[in-house]
């Protein structure tokens, strides 16, 4: 089924609410490498119920426990599109704090798409979701948007441009870099927080996607490089994160060592991650902002 514009822009879900607890916050950090020294009281904390911290980037997949909500009603007339999603790869994340996640809570989120770009027939069409969490007043907690690239989905009579632009990353030097080493089993632990996506755990499925072996979740990529923040920049302080945004550019393999070079700009901490050995960036036009 192929994409209907501008009636996309009317789908979206009911709010549907989910609670999540220590462990979900535990295995979350766990998953993107933080505790790896049992004897690191920094990294404890994230993993540790005593005075447990949150990882910003846990806004990713703390709601998936529920699954996805209701669809919206349909409008009369309203032709729904469906992508394909075999042809689908994730483009850009960003995870907006409006106030620092607790260890535990219940919340309501929906989910709505907001943009959709034709690049043309044969060069495939980007969608832009944006998911809201609210608390039990209303009031807004985060807002999660993300981007994902349609390539078989081109030619849908959409607008062409209206994107926003990518970050720039500075022309400088990073003014700080960090090497962050990734385990073998990497992602068959990620992968427990709701990810199961074969191509993550299964060498045969990967194989059939055209990898050698298994390879990381982006998401999991992404929580890395927002690790590297709290390590380099706020001292582990995950309540100065108020917003974490990348762009995915390459695939990473489990048991690789991720650079991350990040530039400070005030509170703007532009970042871009790569793999030294197979010299490819993995994360592109990075940007943390730090709460003011």
């Amino acid at each position: 089924m192929p994409i209907f514009y501008p009636d996309i822009l009317d789908q979206g879900t009911k709010p549907k609410t989910f609670s999540y607890g220590d462990k979900d916050v535990m295995l979350y950090a766990l998953g993107i490498g933080l505790g790896a020294d049992p004897m690191n009281e920094t990294e404890l904390a994230f993993v540790y119920e005593k005075g447990l911290k949150v990882v910003p980037t846990a806004a990713t997949v703390l709601a998936s426990g529920g699954g996805r909500g209701e669809p919206l009603p349909r409008k009369p007339g309203h032709r729904e599109s469906a992508p394909n999603y075999l042809m689908l790869v994730h483009g850009e994340q960003k995870v907006e704090l409006h106030r620092p996640l607790p260890a535990s809570g219940t919340f309501t989120t929906e989910s709505r798409t907001v943009g959709a770009f034709d690049k043309g027939k044969d060069k495939g069409a980007v969608l832009v979701s944006e998911t809201v969490w609210r608390d039990e007043t209303g009031e807004k907690v985060a807002t999660l948007t993300g981007s994902s690239f349609c390539r078989a989905d081109g030619g849908f009579g959409g607008p062409s441009e209206g994107q926003p632009e990518p970050h720039p990353i500075p022309s400088r030097a990073p003014d700080l870099s960090v090497d962050i080493p990734t385990r073998e089993d990497q992602a068959l632990l990620y992968r427990l927080n709701g990810d199961r996506n074969p191509l993550h755990s299964d060498p045969d499925s990967a194989r059939r996607s055209g990898f050698p072996r298994p390879i990381l979740h982006g998401l999991c990529t992404y929580g890395i490089t927002c690790r590297a923040v709290l390590q380099m920049v706020t001292d582990y302080d995950p309540d100065q994160i108020a917003s974490h945004q990348a762009r995915f550019s390459s695939p990473v393999f489990p048991g690789e060592t991720i650079t991350v070079d990040l530039w400070k700009d005030g509170r703007n901490i532009s970042f871009e991650a790569r793999i030294k050995d197979r010299g490819v960036t993995v994360i592109k036009n990075g940007l943390t902002v730090l709460r003011s």
